[in-house]
């Protein structure tokens, strides 16, 4: 082994040391698409009094931390997010409005004095409810001074000014009752709240029992939560004086609780409002995790078992790299604490598959080095040498390239697309590990075995490959039919286009905003009869879907749902379909929409003018064109496809695309690189026939990661169910239009670009001064011959 490959091997077993380390003692942070409950999204807003800065929302979450430690929710997370958003998270609820409700209210808390029984016709509604406002919206301040509200049993009574508010409460805790069995909220008063307590307290106690002017009014938000008579054993004038005090009110234990929470929590410094909910079922995230399991398990065995055929010894040796880049990218994701959600779930299972394709641009070089060798120069190491010094400069352009994007969509996008460039940052950076240290060591080691060195024809690199031996036997001259290609792939824009235009893209709520709710039910709901039902429950807009996937699931869409719609909603799935269990509830504000949608292109458009930038650069602009073009039209096949489908376009589709467009990138650089090295070859040659030469060559490579990403995509599609199968169709079909672009598309639009302006002319070669010819193709490769 040479010294490069001792410091390499040093490298590789710390690296794959502290990831084995690093899964065996960190659990994942899985999102609440995988593990069930709910996430909040709750943006602060500015009031007369104060502005809803980074300083005012960072001191709302610790406020709204109490309250959800007061609720006792396990492992809650809050994350702030820019400058006036709040990110809740709160494992294993299912009840998003009432979490919202809890969350988003400003716990204006006071204790009124009764002056006695008020004009009911006066009186607010019942309990004080702020008719009108959305759940999570918050009230600006308490107006309930000389107003009539009606107390928790609907009575009517005239409040005097507040007496004390919830400032001067310490603490507040919910008991029970040993004797009497009810639930009670006990609260500490700080020293000032003392006096005040024992002043309303004792003037209250002067009245006889059973008139209203002996009770005390707990007001939260304008609404009355409790009013309980003052004790007998309370004395007029005296009052209660040891600073401690209980609320009653026949509360069940979560009542209690909440109330307990709320007081204890404190007034928010600035008003909330929910912008998003999102809640999943535990059932329907456990069944995601075990459908992405099954298909990483079926898609990887089938990968394994295929580059095994094609490149026997050296084809075990990749997938053991790509064992270990499955577990660095893993470690990866468990050290920088990333959320794995769904999407970044089925990208992680497929970038294993993609992961491939550094080790075939290896091995197909590799392939070339040896069988153009005779005699003594046929070395298999010489050969794996030449093969990864071949492929190198391809492997980090492309992955360059799709890092550029990555950076940038975590930058400047919201949402799944930045969880998105997260996972792909760690499986980009991963792959080139696995398959420039640990498989190079491999190989290295392997290719100086004497036993190998006998029996060459089972190393995988001494066979040339049937295609590639026909290719080079009948040398087809693709590039004549340029112009074919690319009238096909106009044609099929066009029925894309159509689509896109006559049928239109399905925006799932990710991205229109709007309300929907998911069941499974004990049998089918007709979704004309579902929608019938719920138009005479006044719900005029729901949009209904069922589906069949080992249990009968239902969909409810529409803009938005009150208390009252929500239930009419429950009730009427619940009667249509024998009983029902909702596994999923989603609300996004129009605001989320449109930020995603804004945030989403803005984060593409400046990744495609950078990969732009850096391919211009590094080739020729007329090669950078050629695969920003080629990528345009994998994405407009894509999205047509969906269109012509009638398919969701969601967060998750918007992670397959991004995948797809990483894919795209990635195969038009292998095949501009290999442009490159041909051309620095064959200087004085016909573009045309360069290029056609450059594709021949490349096509076993794209032909064998093509393969290898398509058993992945297809076993999400077969085994993912109805929460992947649109993420694994939005592959499969980007990665065959990735695949036939950057051949059929990219390569012959170059050459057209080149010949519009003439005649291509690459540079002069100079003499260097240490008397070496330096070659130079159309960019600068830095090779030397």
């Amino acid at each position: 082994m040479t010294r490069a490959n001792k410091v390499r091997a040093v490298i590789a077993l710390a690296v794959l040391a502290f990831s084995a380390l690093l899964t065996a003692t960190t659990p994942p942070n899985l999102g609440i698409d995988l593990k069930g409950g709910t996430r909040i999204v709750l943006e602060t807003r500015d009031t007369a009094k104060a502005d809803a800065t980074a300083h005012t929302t960072d001191r709302t979450m610790e406020v709204l931390r109490q309250r959800i430690d007061g609720l006792g929710v396990t492992e809650p997370e809050l994350v702030r997010s820019g400058d006036n958003r709040i990110l809740v998270d709160l494992p294993g609820v299912d009840d998003p409005t009432e979490a919202a409700e809890v969350l988003g209210r400003t716990a204006s808390l006071s204790f009124h004095p009764v002056e006695g029984p008020a004009d009911a016709a006066e009186a607010k509604g019942k309990g004080g409810s702020d008719e009108g406002k959305p759940p999570g919206s918050a009230a600006d301040g308490d107006e309930t001074d000389g107003r009539a509200l009606r107390d928790e049993s609907g009575q009517a009574l005239q409040l005097d000014a507040a007496e004390l508010t919830g400032a001067e409460v310490a603490q507040a805790k919910a008991a029970i009752d040993p004797e009497r069995g009810g639930w009670f909220v006990e609260l500490g008063l700080r020293d000032g709240g003392k006096d005040a307590w024992a002043d309303v307290t004792g003037e209250a106690a002067c009245a006889p029992e059973g008139d209203p002017a002996r009770r005390v009014a707990v007001v939260l938000d304008n609404k009355i939560i409790s009013s309980p008579q003052i004790d007998p054993s309370v004395a007029c004038g005296r009052g209660i004086t040891q600073g401690t005090t209980q609320i009653t009110g026949s509360f069940s234990e979560a009542e209690a609780k909440e109330l307990a929470a709320l007081i204890e929590g404190g007034a928010l410094p600035v008003p909330v409002d929910v912008v998003e909910h999102r809640t999943v079922g535990p059932t329907l995230g456990a069944r995601a995790i075990t459908a992405s399991a099954e298909a990483a398990v079926l898609g990887a065995a089938l990968t394994a078992a295929f580059v095994l055929f094609v490149y026997r010894v050296a084809g075990l040796l990749t997938v053991i790299g790509l064992l270990s880049y499955a577990l660095i990218a893993y470690a990866g994701l468990l050290a920088f604490d990333a959320t794995l959600t769904l999407p970044g779930l089925a990208g992680f299972v497929l970038a294993i598959g993609m992961a491939v394709d550094a080790n075939v641009l290896v091995l197909e070089r590799a392939r070339e080095a040896y069988g153009g060798g005779e005699g003594r120069k046929r070395s298999l190491r010489s050969a794996l040498t030449k093969g990864f010094k071949g492929a190198l400069s391809a492997v980090i352009d492309s992955n360059v390239t799709t890092l550029l994007a990555a950076g940038l969509l975590f930058f400047l996008a919201a949402g799944p697309v930045r969880g998105f460039g997260v996972t792909l940052s760690l499986g980009v950076v991963a792959s080139m590990v696995s398959a420039l240290v640990v498989a190079r060591i491999l190989t290295d080691l392997a290719a100086g075995s004497r036993w190998l060195r006998a029996r060459p024809a089972l190393s995988g690199i001494a066979a040339r490959g049937w295609l590639r031996a026909k290719w080079e036997r009948s040398s087809p001259d693709w590039m004549r039919h340029g112009r074919r290609w690319l009238v096909v792939s106009g044609l099929a824009l066009a029925v894309a286009v159509t689509g896109l235009f006559a049928r239109g893209l399905e925006f799932g709520v990710d991205f229109t905003g709007g309300r929907i709710v998911e069941y499974t039910t004990e049998q089918s709901v007709e979704p004309d009869r579902a929608r019938q039902a719920l138009e005479r429950a006044g719900i005029s807009d729901a949009v209904v879907q069922s589906s069949d996937d080992g249990g009968e699931k239902v969909s409810v869409r529409t803009e938005k749902l009150t208390a009252e719609q929500e239930k009419a909603v429950d009730d009427t799935v619940d009667e249509l379909g024998g009983g029902a269990d909702r596994v999923r509830d989603e609300l996004i504000g129009p605001s989320i929409g449109e930020e995603l949608r804004r945030n989403a292109l803005v984060a593409i458009g400046v990744a495609l003018c950078a990969q732009f930038a850096y391919l211009a650069a590094r080739f020729r602009w007329s090669f950078a064109a050629a695969s920003i073009t080629a990528l345009l039209h994998d994405v407009v096949i894509v999205a047509g496809v969906f269109a012509w489908l009638g398919m969701s376009v969601d967060g998750v589709f918007l992670a397959a695309l991004l995948t797809v467009v990483g894919y795209s990138v990635n195969d038009s650089v292998v095949v501009f690189d290999r442009v490159r090295t041909e051309w620095a070859a064959d200087r004085a040659g016909r573009l045309r026939s360069i290029v056609n030469r450059a594709v021949v060559r490349t096509m076993p490579r794209t032909l064998n990661t093509g393969m290898g990403t398509l058993f992945i995509a297809g076993s999400l599609a077969l085994l993912g169910g109805d929460s992947l199968q649109d993420f694994a169709v939005a592959l499969l079909v980007g990665v065959v239009a990735g695949s036939y672009s950057s051949l059929f598309v990219a390569a012959p639009l170059a050459v057209e670009l080149e010949l519009m302006g003439g005649a291509p002319k690459p540079p002069t070669p100079k003499e260097p001064a240490e008397r070496k010819r330096r070659v130079r193709g159309p960019a600068d490769t830095g090779a030397r011959v």
